[in-house]
C-alpha cells in the first residue's frame, strides 16, 4: 500500500508540474507526438486509432508535401507528461498563388486545459510571425488536400478515412484564444440505396456524347493525369485551392491502385473528352478501429482479410469535379449525376451501404441542393479558423 500511495503521489506530482512546450527535433519526440492522441482521445468511444505507419510516413520527408512546404511540430508536456501537440506551416504554393502572407497551424489535439492551448498556439503563432506570416489559418493536417477543419458538429460518429476528429473543447479554446470563423466544411452522408431523379435518369439516357465508365488499371497513369486534370479545372476557382504537385498526384494514385476497386472511380467524357470524374474510398477507418494504430504482428492480416472478403460497408467520396465549362449548366448537372449513379452501382455490388461525401464547402450551394435531392443530408461540420498575427 504505502509503494502504491508513493507511485500515485509521484505521478500527481508529475501531472501538476511546470507547463512547457518543446519543439520535435528528433524520432523519439517524433514518436511521442504522433502518439499523443491516444492519451487524449482514450476515452472516447468513437474515435478511430490511425495507423502508426501512415502518421509516420505522412509526417516524414516521404511526404512530397514537404517539397513545397516548411513545418514545425511542438509537443506541450506538465512535468513530463505529454499533454498536447500542434504543427505550424508554411506553404510556398499558396504563397505564390494567392500573396497573402497567410501559413497555417495543424495537428491540434490537447487536453482540456486553457493554458495549454494558450502555450501551444502561443509556439505556432511566434514561428509564423517569424518567417513573416500575418495571418494563420487552420487547423490542416497539414494542407487543405489533407485532413481540414476542425469538427465542431457531429461528435457522435466515428470521422471517415481522411477526415479528422476532436474533441467538443477544441473549439471553445480556440475561440478564447481570439480565433474565429473564416469558413465551415461539411460531410454529408447518403445511403446507396437512392435513386436519381426520372428527370435527370431521362436526360441521361438522351445525352449520347456522354459516356460513362471506371478508372483502368491498366492504364493508370494516363487516367490519374486525367483525374488531376479535372480536379485542378474543376476546382480551381474555389476558396484557397491548392493544385497537386505531380509527386503529390502520384502518391494519391499509390493508394488507388492498392486499396480502391477500379468501378469506384468513374470518369464522364462528352464526345471522347475527359469532364467530370468521381473517386470513393473504401472506408479503412471501419476496419481499422481494432488495431489501435498496429499492423503488427496480424494486423496486415486483418486488414488485407477484411479489405478482401468482409469488406467495409462504408466508403467516402474524396474527390469529385466537372470541368468550368459545364459546371452552371444542364449537361454539368446530369454529369454529375450520372457519376455519382456509377459509383453507386458499384458500391452496392461491394456490400457498399451508406458513403460520405466530403468535404463540400458550406457556400457551394449548387452542390448541396444536388446532394440534397439525393436524400443526402450534413451529418458532420468542420470550421477553419482564422487569426491576425501581430
Amino acid at each position: 500500500m504505502k509503494s502504491f500511495i508513493l507511485r500515485l503521489s509521484g505521478r500527481q506530482r508529475q501531472n501538476n508540474g511546470l507547463l512547457r512546450v518543446m519543439p520535435v527535433e528528433d524520432r523519439r519526440a517524433l514518436y511521442r507526438f504522433i502518439r499523443i492522441p491516444w492519451s487524449i482521445y482514450a476515452d472516447d468511444p468513437v474515435w478511430v486509432p490511425p495507423l502508426l505507419m501512415e502518421r509516420h510516413r505522412h509526417l516524414s520527408s516521404r511526404n512530397p508535401y514537404f517539397a513545397h512546404a516548411r513545418c514545425r511540430f511542438w509537443i506541450a508536456y506538465r512535468g513530463r507528461q505529454p499533454v498536447g501537440r500542434i504543427s505550424a506551416q508554411m506553404d510556398k504554393l499558396h504563397l505564390e498563388r494567392y500573396q497573402d502572407a497567410t501559413g497555417f497551424f495543424g495537428m491540434l489535439d490537447a487536453q482540456n486545459d486553457a493554458a495549454i492551448f494558450r502555450s501551444l498556439l502561443n509556439a505556432a503563432e511566434t514561428w509564423l510571425c517569424e518567417m513573416g506570416m500575418r495571418r494563420v489559418l487552420g487547423p490542416f493536417n497539414l494542407s487543405i488536400n489533407h485532413e481540414s477543419g476542425l469538427l465542431v458538429e457531429g461528435f457522435d460518429t466515428p470521422p471517415m478515412v481522411m477526415m479528422g476528429h476532436a474533441r467538443p473543447h477544441y473549439a471553445v479554446r480556440l475561440e478564447e484564444q481570439g480565433y474565429s470563423k473564416e469558413k465551415d466544411l461539411l460531410a454529408y452522408r447518403l445511403g446507396t440505396d437512392f435513386m436519381i431523379p426520372d428527370v435527370i435518369q431521362a436526360m441521361g439516357k438522351m445525352a449520347g456524347r456522354v459516356r460513362i465508365r471506371p478508372l483502368r488499371k491498366s492504364r493508370l497513369e494516363n487516367d490519374l493525369q486525367i483525374i488531376r486534370d479535372i480536379f485542378e479545372d474543376a476546382w480551381s476557382q474555389n476558396w484557397c485551392f491548392i493544385p497537386f504537385t505531380e509527386a503529390e498526384f502520384r502518391d494519391l494514385g499509390r493508394n488507388l491502385a492498392s486499396l480502391v476497386d477500379e468501378n469506384f472511380v468513374q470518369i464522364a467524357e462528352v464526345d471522347g473528352v475527359p469532364t467530370a470524374m468521381i473517386v470513393v474510398f473504401p472506408n479503412l477507418n471501419e476496419i481499422i478501429r481494432d488495431l489501435n494504430g498496429r499492423l503488427l504482428p496480424v494486423g496486415w492480416f486483418k486488414l488485407l482479410w477484411r479489405l478482401k472478403i468482409t469488406y467495409p460497408k462504408t466508403g467516402r467520396a474524396v474527390l469529385m469535379g466537372v470541368r468550368k465549362r459545364y459546371q452552371h449548366s444542364l449537361l454539368g448537372a446530369v454529369l454529375a449525376f450520372m457519376v455519382i449513379d456509377a459509383v453507386r452501382i458499384a458500391g452496392v455490388k461491394r456490400g457498399i451501404q451508406e458513403v460520405e461525401l466530403s468535404w463540400i464547402l458550406e457556400d457551394n450551394m449548387r452542390m448541396r441542393d444536388m446532394l440534397k435531392s439525393l436524400g443526402a443530408e450534413v451529418y458532420k461540420r468542420y470550421r477553419i479558423y482564422q487569426k491576425r498575427l501581430k
